[in-house]
């Protein structure tokens, strides 16, 4: 029986290998909460002063990232690196957002698992933060030393908050580009198909233009999704790299006192070869393997196995 034929194996697109029938994936579950995240801003937030000001609701106040926050402030408020991207400052802004990583999460979702993908996610997010500060850092010391507008260098206060879940989606756009880069999506504006690949790096070269542009709006976006791009482009290739990302709360590289039980396999399927108990045993370690941590886990032979045994299932 060839892998293909395993009912744990075959899962709709964007669930996990190995999720029960009905379990939110992971893209699920950051969808649901930036959304929730988003009303409680609504919710939380006070009436205009009576100059028409718009006070920050609370969430949003001890959330947003910015570099003054982050460096000089007492305290050095490093949390905001990863609050930043659950919150949004309008409709429309939280709408594109989860509409992107609707559509191309559960595509990296699926090749990295849901542990590695949530740190890929968030980490995509964070290396975004990181740039727009770089960036902004270098306006200020030239700004000080009366240095020309020089492009690319973020010249505003280091104060102007940051926001939005942006960083991590150009993250993953970018790792689509490298799992599936001739898979087509349509575009809302013009109504065309277009491959990944084009998709994504189109989005890149927008954002670098609109970056090293002198007074281009938003230019603060455009180095988090700048950094959010290559932060995906490198993590996508060396996914084992995101293993250690939720090491604070446990050691994944500590042996475990229980190895994780074997997925049973009903007794009314037939095997191919059932003389070969080794192949089977085999067979099913490497799924549950791909169930925990993704393809990307896997070994050169332990992909070539896999290989040899869809060739097996097609010969019989």
């Amino acid at each position: 029986m060839g892998i293909y034929d395993r009912g744990y194996y075959q899962e709709p697109e964007g669930r996990r290998p190995g999720a029960a029938p009905g379990a939110w994936t992971v893209v699920t579950w950051l969808i649901v909460i930036n959304i929730l995240v988003f009303f409680m801003q609504a919710f939380l937030k006070p009436a205009p002063l009576p100059t028409g000001a718009q006070p920050s609701d609370p969430l949003s106040e001890y959330g947003h990232f910015a570099t003054y926050e982050v460096l000089w402030i007492g305290g050095l408020e490093f949390w905001r690196f990863l609050t930043f991207q659950f919150l949004h400052g309008s409709v429309m802004h939280i709408a594109f957002n989860m509409f992107g990583l609707y559509m191309f999460g559960p595509i990296v979702e699926s090749q990295l698992g849901a542990k590695k993908f949530l740190a890929f996610y968030l980490v995509c997010g964070i290396f975004g933060a990181v740039m727009y500060l770089l960036l902004n850092l270098a306006g200020v010391i030239a700004f000080q030393n009366g240095i020309g507008m020089i492009p690319g260098l973020l010249f505003n206060s280091t104060k102007t908050p940051l926001v939005g879940a942006s960083a991590g989606i150009f993250g993953v756009i970018m790792a689509c580009a490298y799992i599936r880069p001739d898979e087509k999506f349509m575009l809302m504006l013009p109504p065309v198909a277009v491959k990944v690949k084009w998709l994504a790096y189109g989005y890149l070269g927008i954002a670098l233009i609109n970056l090293l542009s002198p007074g281009a709006q938003n230019q603060g976006g455009e180095a988090a999704h700048v950094g959010g791009a290559i932060a995906g482009f490198f993590f996508v290739r060396n996914s084992h790299l995101l293993r250690d990302f939720f090491d604070v709360f446990d050691d994944s590289r500590a042996p475990k006192g229980k190895k994780a039980k074997p997925v049973k396999i009903s007794k009314h399927l037939r095997l191919v070869h059932p003389e070969d108990e080794k192949f089977e045993a085999e067979m099913d370690r490497i799924l549950a393997k791909i169930s925990k941590d993704g393809r990307d886990s896997l070994t050169n032979a332990e992909k070539q196995f896999l290989d040899d045994a869809t060739k097996r299932k097609r010969e019989s």
